[in-house]
């Protein structure tokens, strides 16, 4: 009855296994996902190493868009953050 996340920046570490993570959990149901994104990783104060470039964060979302879809999901936008919703 809870409402499952996904934290595949946390999770894995690495900003290129965020992706290969970030869409399976979409694909298994979770409402959500935790992705760390900055413009420039190398020089983040913290968690640079498992960041997205924007640009890299925007074709994730494309495919979890996608990926959503085909399980009749759909993703909503907001400023502060995106979430996943049923329907």
């Amino acid at each position: 009855h809870l409402p499952i996340f996904s934290d595949p920046s946390h999770g894995t570490g690495l900003g290129d296994k965020v992706t290969p993570m970030a869409r399976p959990s979409v694909a298994a149901g979770a409402y959500g996902i935790i992705v760390e994104v900055h413009p420039n990783p190398d020089r983040a104060l913290s968690d640079g190493s498992q960041s997205l470039f924007p640009e890299q964060f925007a074709q994730l979302m494309e495919a979890l868009r996608l990926i959503a879809g085909a399980i009749d999901r759909n993703l909503a936008n907001s400023p502060a953050h995106v979430e996943l919703h049923v329907g």
